[in-house]
């Protein structure tokens, strides 16, 4: 009763007076005598007029306190007295029955996210019309006068209109329609109806059936949590869908509500499913959701779920979010989400513990591939009596094993590791309140740091890590690891925080290691080639590499800094101690210069060599390279970036070992020809030595054996359909592309050309591999951001691009004039990337490179080319990456006499005129071309 008053008197406040709008609708019922029409008109008018006013003080209010639990609570009851003005107005002027009969009765129920009691400001209205058995005219009229009357006014409602009986048929059948029922609330008609209802569902169909319930929400859950993407930890969150969400604390209560018939979550603590603390976390969890979820709904004026990048800054500064030094406002407020979806996923494991011990779910093991049979009976783990195997999961012996040793924090989980365990909540919860005896002492602890060490190089290292890291461990034990735990880095690059990133590389590398990925077959051959004391090196910094973003200074120097006074304290000595520090400091080194510089240019293969120094650094490199592009989301790594890394890598070889190498040029370029040769055997042998004579020793060497058989089918059908230009399709699901590969009469203008006529139809360009035949073809690969769900849609958009190259190259059209002057779209406006030129002579003896990173957007790249070209420059070779929101492309040129740019003036003349192009978008004045 106290929840309701509160909410009466918030209603109040916010200008939602019930008896005057009732008097107010009585007024409408006498002037509008006679004209139902009229009067349903009339009325849904005024319920509008009252609840957008309730919505604006809501908003007002939400703004002030930044409590969206009870701005949640305050709508809900506005909602409901509206649903009574509602009935009110149909039973009373619209149908009135001064004595009803049996049939004329019916009780009007909230039901799912409407019947808990909390309503956003955009979410859909659930509503079940019970009746007494079937259904009349008398209800059907009422029902479709109040769904009318809610319609009108601009919601959205899901409804149901079902006697009892049939209400407890379809809820044994539907687990949808039993959850909905569950969570029923009555808001006005026949109470007795409501209270069958009730009665019947519990004698009828939750007794005897949690097991059932229990396993399909798990189900559910788990189903949702994989369209929305696994991770908790995903840098564009679904408040409500997402693992670690509003649904999944719903779900929690409707597990508790099925099994322990509670109806309040502070029943929880009465059952013994939460103590106080975690009853704490589960109101403060909900109640800052709630405050995301409600602002979100404000902000876009729809049910909008997703914290995507161009939303998450605006919430960030109405919850009050501010900058600090190496973190800003909207880092600090995703830190903090990411620290709440950790906390709803310990109070899932809680619950489901509790469930395991009443059999309602299986148990747990930690590698599905090497479990046993749960044990009846306790027992020791293996070697030690500070630990008990309790139903497959490790659990403590005696209340105070921490207390009494604390190595024991980090003993646990190597335990469970090596004897694949999973952990019994009951333990986990002890390690969170213990983590405090993780001290200076324990940190400095031999037994400890071997113990850790042995972790992080077992098998399931990767699912060990991220225990460690929800219980807190791992960040006490590395306070630097603390640092960056649930840091998000505002681009959209990274697809998940910082911490995640580091655990899911520890996988990654393990993949490595086990040689199981075919994608990753040269980090997985290089592997097996350094040397055996460099196993924990390579482990330690994938573990580190990233371990100083969010502060001030470049992450890869301050990241090398906190490895040489990690390392020592784990065991390592001087030299490998500087040898992480080494790797972590030139993480990126590999990966810039793989996909933005001329492989085939002498001179870069020298520079990158003076960079690694020896053969031995440069397979660490390419290892640790290849797990920190691999771990930054689905669809960053590719057959092209694992080409361009292998080519790097044998190029480099021989010049650190002054001329031999494993493989030499030669034979990797004979080697990529055999192997074209064995894949691709659709031609007779003249024609396929004609076609590989036709590429240069590059293109064998940089693009992988997938795009080589489509570019050899693309050319052969080309060639023979008579025309000058030829576009073959390509859809990459996994990137999110559409790939454009075109052939035709190379001309010094065609990629802007190409990147003209991608930007007039908005096809933003993510990344380009050039490549020239040795007969004077074109074979250019141009990836696109996809725009449309349907293959036929974005076939027809590479159409249109395909019309408009080849109009301008028979000059029957200027790209300027049809190119859009276009900002960047809505997800690229958050963002802020400060325009950077650089121009040198150091990457090539015969080329200037320019290498100029901005701020993306639609038509960069053809405003790029068109001005360096109106700069007298030409274009030898262009390397094109975007890297989320920021463009990195690298075009080596010469003037028009084929000399390199030394002149500094001339330098510094075209640094200014594209950093203004970058930073303005300014295309004015382009050649025709």
């Amino acid at each position: 009763m106290d929840l309701a008053t509160t909410n009466d008197a918030a209603a109040a406040a916010d200008g939602f007076d019930t008896a005057r709008i009732t008097g107010d609708i009585d007024v409408l019922a006498e002037k509008h005598a006679g004209h139902e029409d009229a009067f349903r008109s009339a009325v849904a008018r005024l319920l509008k007029a009252e609840f957008a006013k309730v919505l604006d003080a809501a908003q007002a209010r939400l703004l002030r306190d930044r409590h969206g639990r009870r701005c949640a609570e305050r709508l809900c009851f506005v909602q409901d007295e509206i649903i009574r003005l509602a009935f009110s107005a149909a039973t009373r002027h619209l149908y009135h029955s001064p004595i009803p009969s049996d049939g004329e009765r019916m009780a009007v129920v909230a039901t799912g996210g409407y019947g808990r009691g909390l309503m956003a400001p955009e979410s859909d209205l659930d509503l079940l019309f019970i009746l007494p058995y079937k259904q009349t005219a008398w209800g059907e009229q009422v029902a479709e006068a109040i769904l009318y009357c809610l319609w009108d006014m601009g919601l959205s409602v899901g409804h149901a209109t079902r006697s009892v009986g049939e209400s407890i048929r379809q809820a044994r059948r539907d687990m949808t329609i039993r959850t909905g029922i569950l969570e029923t609330r009555f808001l006005t008609g026949d109470r007795a109806l409501y209270d069958e209802l009730v009665t019947r569902f519990d004698r009828e169909v939750m007794q005897g059936t949690a097991a059932e319930f229990v396993t399909a929400k798990l189900a559910e859950r788990e189903e949702r949590h994989r369209r929305a993407g696994q991770s908790r930890y995903l840098v564009e969150p679904n408040v409500k869908d997402g693992k670690g969400g509003l649904r999944d604390l719903h779900t929690l209560f409707w597990i508790a509500k099925y099994v322990y018939r509670v109806h309040d979550s502070h029943e929880l603590l009465g059952c013994g499913v939460f103590d106080a603390r975690e009853y704490r976390t589960f109101r403060r969890c909900a109640d800052f959701l709630w405050s995301v979820r409600c602002n979100l709904h404000f902000a876009t004026g729809r049910a909008e779920e997703r914290l995507s990048f161009d939303l998450q800054r605006e919430i960030a500064v109405r919850l009050g979010y501010t900058s600090h030094p190496g973190m800003q406002d909207v880092e600090r407020f995703m830190k903090h989400y990411f620290l709440t979806a950790k906390d709803v996923g310990d109070l899932t494991a809680i619950l489901c513990a509790k469930l395991e011990d009443q059999q309602a779910k299986p148990a747990p093991v930690l590698s599905r591939l090497t479990s046993r049979p749960p044990g009846a009976e306790l027992r020791r783990v293996p070697d030690n009596d500070d630990f008990i195997i309790d139903n497959n999961r490790i659990n403590l012996a005696a209340p105070d094993v921490f207390k009494h040793d604390p190595v024991n924090l980090i003993r646990m989980f190597r335990l469970a590791q090596k004897h694949n365990l999973a952990f019994h909540p009951d333990a986990l919860r002890t390690v969170t309140r213990s983590r405090r005896l993780i001290n200076a002492p324990l940190r400095e602890n031999p037994d400890a740091n071997r113990l850790f060490m042995d972790i992080l190089t077992s098998r399931d290292a990767e699912t060990v890590l991220r225990r460690m890291n929800e219980t807190g461990v791992l960040g006490r034990f590395i306070p630097a690891f603390g640092k960056i735990v649930a840091m998000m880095q505002f681009n959209m690059y990274h697809h998940y925080t910082v911490d995640e990133h580091l655990i899911r590389c520890i996988g990654i590398l393990q993949d490595i290691e086990h040689g199981s990925n075919d994608e990753l077959s040269l980090a997985s051959e290089l592997m097996r080639k350094i040397r055996p004391e460099h196993r924990p090196v390579i482990y330690i910094t994938t573990l580190l590499h990233d371990i100083a973003k969010g502060r001030p200074e470049d992450h890869s120097i301050a990241g090398a800094r906190v490895a040489r006074r990690l390392c020592p304290r784990l065991g390592f000595n001087a030299t490998d101690t500087e040898l992480v520090a080494w790797l972590i400091e030139q993480h990126l080194v590999m990966s810039k210069v793989a996909q933005s510089r001329d492989l085939s240019d002498r001179k870069t293969i020298e520079n990158f060599a003076a960079v690694v120094q020896s053969v031995e650094q440069m397979k660490l490199l390419t290892i640790l390279t290849t797990a920190d592009i691999r771990g930054v989301g689905p669809g960053v790594w590719n057959g092209w970036k694992a080409q361009l890394l292998r080519t790097l890598y044998y190029e480099t070889e021989p010049v650190l070992t002054g001329g031999f190498s494993e493989v030499n040029r030669a034979e990797r370029i004979a080697a990529a020809e055999a192997e074209f040769r064995a894949a691709f055997t659709e031609w007779p042998e003249p024609e396929l030595d004609a076609y590989i004579a036709r590429h240069y020793p590059a293109y064998w060497l940089k693009v992988d054996l997938a795009h080589k058989i489509r570019h050899a089918r693309f050319l052969r059908a080309s060639e023979g359909s008579g025309h000058k230009l030829n576009i073959d399709v390509g859809f990459d699901e996994a990137r999110g592309v559409t790939e454009l590969t075109i052939r035709a009469v190379d001309h010094p203008w065609l990629l802007s050309i190409i990147a003209g006529a991608c930007a007039s139809a908005g096809a933003n360009i993510v990344d380009a591999q050039i490549y020239t035949t040795t007969d004077g073809q074109a074979l250019d690969t141009i990836a696109i951001s996809r725009e449309y769900d349907r293959d036929e849609d974005e076939g027809r958009r590479v159409a249109r691009i395909g019309e408009i190259i080849e109009q301008v190259l028979e000059g029957r059209l200027r790209l300027p004039d049809v190119v859009p002057s276009r900002a960047g779209g809505k997800r690229l406006r958050p963002f802020v990337v400060e325009p950077q030129v650089t121009i040198n002579n150091q990457w090539s003896d015969r080329h200037t490179m320019i290498e100029v990173s901005g701020l993306d957007r639609p038509g960069l790249l053809f405003q790029l080319t068109a001005a360096i070209s109106k700069l007298d420059l030409n274009i030898a070779s262009a390397h094109v990456a975007t890297f989320g929101e920021r463009a990195r492309d690298v075009f080596y040129v010469t003037d028009l006499l084929g000399a390199r740019i030394t002149a500094p003036t001339r330098q510094a003349a075209i640094k200014r005129a594209l950093v203004h192009l970058l930073a303005t978008g300014n295309t004015a004045e382009h050649p025709a071309v």
